[in-house]
């Protein structure tokens, strides 16, 4: 892994209570930033906090329901009150996709999915961006999916949702870019969560599947997308401006 360096950074990461969200914040706290870890099960994000803690990192727990307005900035709230600003986010909390065609897919389920991935991602950069602004600038990485590059049937709540946030991204590249706020999105495959597990069931068969869909023959381990989050991040990436990135074992090429 490379080394980043985020000394007396500040960033907060939803979706933090598990798999790509955990192993991010857990990254980041590693290279020396400072971490708000967000989630809607506080007790999950409290044991990222304590994994962050053994490894001799600063991290604070706050519960989030990213597809509410207040809750997102009481939570960027929270981060600039407990540690003076904030410079970095990665806005990453998601739900399974809705696992039917779309005329039989219920209402709720249409506006639950697009409430938390798509608006979810709205209020994050909502929210964020003047905390960041007020900072002189930073960084913003919003996770969208290798489904938000293509279609995907019986999913189509979630595939809406991710594609839209590419669009949300590029838009607000443009707009902040000359601020200092770079803002770009990942792409991930299917990486190994407590979210996925639930997906697969335990079924070493519907893993089996799911790793066929991807060339490199697996599927990922939530470290493998974190690294490219940080990437993204860090001055590393200097000129990546509104940027889709696949991290996704070759499945979005085939």
């Amino acid at each position: 892994m490379i080394h980043y360096d985020f000394d007396g950074k500040v960033a907060v990461v939803t979706g933090a209570a598990g798999g790509i969200g955990r192993a991010t914040a857990r990254r980041l706290a590693a290279a020396g930033a400072r971490v708000v870890v967000a989630d809607l099960d506080l007790d999950q994000a409290e044991e990222t906090v304590k994994l962050i803690a053994g490894d001799g990192g600063d991290a604070a727990a706050v519960r989030v329901d990213v597809a509410e307005s207040a809750s997102v900035k009481a939570m960027v709230d929270f981060t600039v009150r407990r540690y003076g600003g904030l410079d970095y986010a990665h806005n990453n909390a998601g739900i399974v996709g809705a696992g039917a065609n779309i005329a039989d897919m219920p209402d709720e389920v249409w506006e639950r999915g697009i409430a938390v991935m798509l608006s979810g991602v709205f209020y994050g950069m909502k929210h964020e961006i003047p905390a960041i602004l007020a900072r002189g600038g930073g960084a913003i990485v919003n996770t969208s999916s290798g489904a938000g590059l293509i279609g995907f049937p019986g999913m189509g709540n979630y595939v809406a949702a991710k594609h839209g946030v590419i669009g949300l991204t590029r838009t607000a590249a443009l707009e902040y870019i000359t601020q200092g706020i770079r803002i770009n999105a990942i792409c991930p495959g299917t990486a190994r969560s407590r979210m996925v597990d639930d997906w697969m069931r335990g079924s070493a068969e519907a893993e089996a599947q799911v790793a066929a869909l991807h060339p490199i023959g697996r599927i990922a381990e939530a470290d493998e997308i974190a690294e490219a989050v940080l990437w993204l991040l860090s001055g590393a990436a200097s000129f990546v401006v509104g940027a889709a990135l696949p991290v996704d074992g070759g499945y979005t090429i085939t």
